[in-house]
């Protein structure tokens, strides 16, 4: 409902800043009153003025501006990359390494990371647009945690639950003797 409004005042705002837009021959001039007359006289006053506005467009220099020319990068129709990263950080137990490469239109990696257990998985996989995506799981290692930094408590707080105090009802109500209709 407030955008109609809006809507609407913005149209009664463009037609009435814009004189002559949707003149239908009335305007908002008069003419003056003629001059006073000689008592015992009759007086004469002109009609309204009936003016018309004529609004010049307005003059528009055109200036002919080349665009600048945009040339397209040549696009390597047989694209490459490699990357690899690793971390192996003894204070929290992190291991892990990747790598990945494409070659030919082929992707070819793999990564490992250390679980918690102390198992090592490592995943190679190899993706194409004819094959998709295919992976290989193995799974290796030992049977315990591998050696994990744990920081002392700070401090060890014992808290007691306080009494909890319970006021007694202040007054009773009961329903009358008599059953209910329903």
């Amino acid at each position: 409902m407030y955008a109609k409004l809006l809507m609407l005042c913005c149209a009664w705002a463009a037609v009435s800043a814009a004189p002559g837009l949707l003149d239908i021959g009335l305007s908002h001039g008069y003419a003056a009153p003629a001059l006073a007359a000689p008592a015992y006289t009759t007086h004469t006053i002109a009609a309204p003025a009936i003016t018309t506005h004529a609004i010049a467009a307005p003059a528009i220099a055109t200036h002919a501006i080349a665009a600048p020319v945009v040339r397209a990068e040549p696009i390597d129709p047989n694209p490459a990359y490699s990357f690899s990263y690793g971390v192996s950080d003894p204070h929290t137990g992190d291991q892990k390494e990747a790598h990945e490469t494409l070659q030919n239109g082929v992707i070819h990696g793999s990564y490992s990371l250390v679980e918690p257990d102390g198992h090592v998985r490592k995943v190679t996989y190899t993706a194409d647009k004819v094959n998709g995506f295919n992976a290989v799981v193995q799974r290796t290692g030992g049977t315990h945690a591998a050696p994990v930094a744990v920081a002392a408590p700070i401090a060890k707080v014992a808290l007691a639950p306080a009494p909890v105090a319970v006021a007694a009802p202040v007054a009773k109500l009961t329903l009358p003797a008599f059953g209910h209709p329903w």
